[in-house]
């Protein structure tokens, strides 16, 4: 008898927090798909996925894993989706989960959340929506910018305390590096006056790891853009820890981090910071660019 496969088209990313969710395919590739320094997707171009395929994954799921409770939709940004199909997917969720209600998280660009006012995000929340995940990269506008983000800082801002009024609690990803040589601190700065006003549960650190395919790597070779150092990019993640302000956890256990580190905000600050000092007495840049120039894939 052949066994139920799993409607997965192209690459699936999901944070590292969401490791014992339940995957299920919603949509693939990005909407967005320009932002220089990205190459996670590749090629492949953005899709819904039909309703049937979904539900047959979750009856799939159903099948080998009824105590599934926390899902994870895949794809770069499903938030993207209208709230009805949104609702439609969280109801579909219900119907083959078991006891208790389901929670869902998903990858969510700013833009996503623009298309959606407060009292739709809180009747997504009702549905079981909570825990997204934004991959922000930076809260410096002049940075968001030159990477083609597709949104500034005060987006960031205005989008996410709409979250925060309806209850649905987010996570940010922040791209060490991302502004380029001897921009850090500027980028930091700026990033840590606009996460200060709001509330991320989690502030993941990736550090910037360019490959061919990307934009911004082109653009070294073109002389348009000079990567941080390594040293610099430890000098940025102290100034932002440093400068905010907000209760959060800081996560930054991805294979873009040469040296791996978590703490929470503002108990471990000073701690944090002097593990950060320490890796700069204990190695060297040459070690740690070797570290860099080794990942052959996030």
């Amino acid at each position: 008898m052949k066994e139920p496969v799993m409607h997965f088209d192209g690459p699936v990313w999901r944070p590292p927090y969401e490791a014992t969710s339940q995957l299920l395919q919603v949509t693939a590739g990005c909407t967005w798909h320009r932002c220089k320094f990205c190459t996670l997707y590749g090629k492949q171009r953005f899709r819904m996925s039909p309703m049937s395929e979904i539900e047959a994954d979750l009856k799939v799921i159903h099948q080998f894993q009824p105590r599934a409770r926390r899902f994870f939709l895949t794809g770069a940004n499903p938030f993207v989706l209208t709230v009805n199909r949104l609702t439609d997917i969280a109801l579909l969720i219900r119907k083959y989960v078991g006891e208790g209600q389901p929670t869902i998280g998903c990858f969510a660009r700013i833009t996503d959340v623009s298309k959606k006012s407060v009292e739709e995000l809180r009747q997504l929340h009702h549905l079981g929506f909570d825990y997204l995940t934004i991959g922000v990269e930076s809260g410096d506008s002049d940075t968001l910018a030159r990477v083609n983000k597709g949104y500034t800082s005060d987006d960031i801002l205005e989008q996410c305390s709409k979250l925060d009024e309806a209850g649905i609690r987010y996570n940010f990803f922040y791209l060490v590096g991302l502004a380029g040589k001897g921009c850090g601190e500027r980028n930091a700065l700026r990033s840590a006056d606009v996460f200060n006003k709001l509330h991320p549960v989690s502030i993941g650190f990736l550090s910037l790891t360019l490959f061919p395919e990307s934009q911004l790597y082109q653009e070294i070779g073109e002389g348009l853009y000079e990567e941080a150092s390594e040293y610099e990019r430890i000098d940025e993640m102290m100034c932002l820890i440093g400068h905010l302000t907000c209760k959060t956890h800081i996560l930054a256990r991805t294979v873009s981090n040469p040296i791996p580190f978590t703490g929470s905000l503002p108990t471990d600050r000073q701690l944090l910071i002097d593990d950060l000092r320490n890796v700069k007495e204990r190695l060297s840049e040459e070690q740690l660019r070797s570290y860099r120039d080794s990942i052959k894939s996030l």
